[in-house]
């Protein structure tokens, strides 16, 4: 697996996070769809990071650090109807293209 155990537990609390309701879900869907694809999806706002409480800030800046070392997109690390439901959740105007 592609990545270690702390760092998945960190993405797992984000995604979660990203499918709640609130200005934190929003700020953690935002940081995982720009890592998707920052050109189609938005990117993100690192002043975003000031809705975050240090659980979440920490697990992002986990998975920021990942991202940095690996060179991966998100569906090498997770699975893509995860992905998929962040986008039609978060972006609902924006077609999905497969």
């Amino acid at each position: 697996m592609p990545m270690d155990e702390e760092t998945q537990i960190a993405l797992s609390r984000l995604v979660a996070l990203a499918m709640d309701d609130t200005g934190a879900s929003r700020a953690a869907a935002n940081f995982l769809l720009a890592w998707w694809n920052a050109g189609e999806l938005g990117g993100f706002d690192l002043t975003q990071l000031w809705l975050l409480d240090d659980r979440a800030a920490t697990d992002m800046i986990q998975v920021f650090a990942f991202i940095a070392r690996k060179n991966l997109y998100p569906d090498a690390v997770m699975d893509r109807a995860e992905i998929e439901a962040l986008v039609r959740r978060w972006r609902p105007d924006l077609p999905f293209a497969d």
